[in-house]
């Protein structure tokens, strides 16, 4: 997966105990075949990220405006 400075990801929960969380790629530390990404997540920390298989994804626009979507009931 190639990512690039300014793309907004999602690393999936690795366990029951935790949630996913989101961030913005702020740097591509290194490229494939074991890519390295310092992430500022949307909590404020920062972290130099090295993905494990599956667990981190692009999201796209549409996912990110799903959650700002208000419910109405029918």
């Amino acid at each position: 997966m190639a990512l690039q400075v300014g793309d907004k990801v999602e690393e999936q929960a690795r366990s029951t105990a935790r949630l996913s969380r989101t961030g913005m790629i702020e740097e591509v530390v290194r490229d494939d075949p074991s890519p390295r990404y310092r992430i500022r997540w949307d909590d404020g920390h920062q972290s130099v990220y090295t993905p494990a298989a599956g667990c981190l994804h692009k999201r796209s626009a549409a996912s990110r405006s799903m959650g700002s979507r208000e419910q109405h009931a029918p």
